[in-house]
């Protein structure tokens, strides 16, 4: 098999002494980084730019790849300790991987994090070896209508984790895509929300979001609640996932592999959505439901899976096409031009070497991620036991570290400060920052979608709905819409729930 023995050339390319040390130092940097708030793979990617002019470019982007999948890992890492995203697609594994860590089983959600990006990165590397040239063709088969029809089904479904309250989570995903107006307008130039300053002129960065919103507005809620609460120490628990642990985690590992590759193949995907869904997906076919929102591990392993899922995914494009669909893909195309290789059809065929490598070194990273990190998890774990004024003092320096370092812009910092006490306010009245990150990274891309659809159909709505995988997509919205009205209606119409029939009456007990 022609693919089988590229695939085995690329191992023998990227095994040899050198290429293997790169890889190795590519995944400790790129786990260091994504631990760290606000310094992600892409910015790694980009500072060690420089560093690489004097190496092959073989050797270079192993470096490369390593640091890719690495940060993908890290970023959970302060995800499930510190509540603070490393980057902007950790935010979901946030949500339960936190509370675990604050119920003394941080270390078993570090375990199903780091097990879950080894199988769906596994799977999806495999995936992108095999399947990249059908992928391919199905994505750049895709409209604007579907794309936008992805994006709302994504925006419906975070509803599911809004919480106890839908008025504020629909208030979060608001103040969400507000944000994600901030700049100028794609298609007319005009200034939006700018207020006169020209810095605000490209917009507000998801990092700098991302990080004020959970970092400093965590470290600010903690600062002042210190003297009120006495300070507790933070259990780490057993080292090792449990029985059970492993007979819930299995499936959501390869249900979000299933979700996170073909969403990171896609010209407009990236690994946000899939998250999202992942953690919808895991809270509705539960056993146990009721854990959710107070630390299920279920929904740890199924973003993670999809997150490092669609990292393998992104490659696929940006690979076969030139077609970059995140940050760090969109860096390692301009690391392709400096060495004058450019990434497109002919790539595989042109510089066939460089790629298998560079394929084979995703699967060599993979491992090595899981035989560095697995047995750190219980070290990881120890962070939680740092007293809380030192913590949060470091993640602040990070934090705002991170946010410079964006565009080594002071303004940036004033931009931090001002979201972070947003964050602090919505902390304060209850209302959940997920649905605030995601309205800010999909605001513009439902918005580009809406209009390129609008201007091929010259205004007629009936554009929304013209692409046969739109239409499906509609057709789940409407049951997931319907879903709630037709359980209620069927509860209710149960003999057990039929209010003229005595719960004990005849002898049978319908109480239940």
């Amino acid at each position: 098999m022609d693919v089988f023995s590229s695939l085995m050339d690329g191992f023998a390319t990227a095994l040899t002494p050198m290429n293997f040390l790169y890889a190795v130092i590519g995944v400790v940097l790129g786990t260091a980084v994504g631990v760290l708030p606000g310094l992600g793979p892409a910015m790694t990617v980009a500072l060690l730019l420089p560093v690489t002019y004097a190496l092959e470019p073989t050797s270079a982007f192993i470096m490369f790849a390593g640091i890719y999948y690495g940060g993908m890992y890290g970023g959970s890492t302060t995800s499930i300790l510190l509540n603070t995203p490393g980057e902007s697609s950790s935010v979901v594994t946030a949500i339960e991987g936190n509370k675990m860590a604050k119920a003394g089983r941080a270390a078993q959600a570090l375990a199903t994090a780091a097990i879950g990006s080894f199988v769906a990165g596994t799977i999806g590397t495999t995936l992108l070896a095999v399947c990249a040239p059908i992928v391919v063709k199905f994505a750049i088969s895709l409209g604007a209508p579907s794309y936008f029809a992805i994006m709302v089904l994504a925006l419906l479904a975070v509803t599911a984790v809004l919480g106890s309250s839908r008025l504020r989570g629909f208030a979060s995903l608001g103040l969400g895509l507000a944000i994600g107006l901030v700049g100028l307008d794609v298609v007319t130039g005009q200034a939006r929300l700018t207020f006169g300053v020209p810095l605000l002129a490209d917009g507000l960065d998801i990092v700098v979001v991302a990080v004020a919103i959970f970092a400093v507005g965590e470290a600010l809620w903690v600062a002042a609640h210190l003297r009120r609460t006495p300070m507790q120490i933070i259990p780490v628990g057993q080292p090792w996932m449990g029985k059970e642990d492993w007979k819930r985690s299995w499936k959501p590992w390869l249900r979000g592999t299933a979700l996170g590759f073909p969403f990171g193949a896609l010209p407009a995907g990236g690994a946000e959505i899939p998250t999202f869904l992942s953690y919808v997906t895991e809270k509705r076919l539960s056993k146990h439901p009721e854990q959710f929102g107070k630390g299920a591990i279920e929904g740890v392993a199924g973003p993670e899976a999809a997150n490092n899922a669609a990292a393998a995914g992104t490659l696929t494009p940006m690979l076969a096409l030139g077609l970059p669909t995140n940050a760090t893909a969109a860096v390692m195309l301009a690391a392709f031009t400096q060495y004058g290789i450019q990434p497109g059809p002919q790539l595989f065929e042109s510089q066939g070497p460089l790629v298998w490598a560079l394929i084979a070194s995703l699967f060599i990273g993979n491992f090595l991620l899981l035989i560095i990190n697995l047995p750190l998890a219980p070290l990881w774990a120890k962070l939680l036991q740092i007293p809380r004024p030192y913590l949060y003092a470091g993640i602040l320096f990070f934090a705002t570290l991170g946010a410079y370092s964006v565009n080594l812009q002071a303004f940036d910092l004033g931009l931090l400060l001002a979201l972070g006490a947003l964050g602090f306010m919505m902390r304060r009245f209850g209302l959940p920052v997920l649905p605030l990150i995601l309205g800010v990274i999909l605001g513009p891309r439902i918005e580009k979608q809406l209009r390129q659809t609008l201007q091929l159909s010259a205004g007629d709505p009936a554009g929304l709905w013209s692409e046969p995988i739109a239409v499906g997509i509609y057709i789940i919205i409407a049951l997931i819409l319907l879903w709630p009205l037709l359980f209620k209606l069927i509860r209710r119409n149960r003999p057990g729930n039929n209010p003229l029939i005595p719960a004990n009456s005849g002898g049978a007990d319908y109480s239940d």
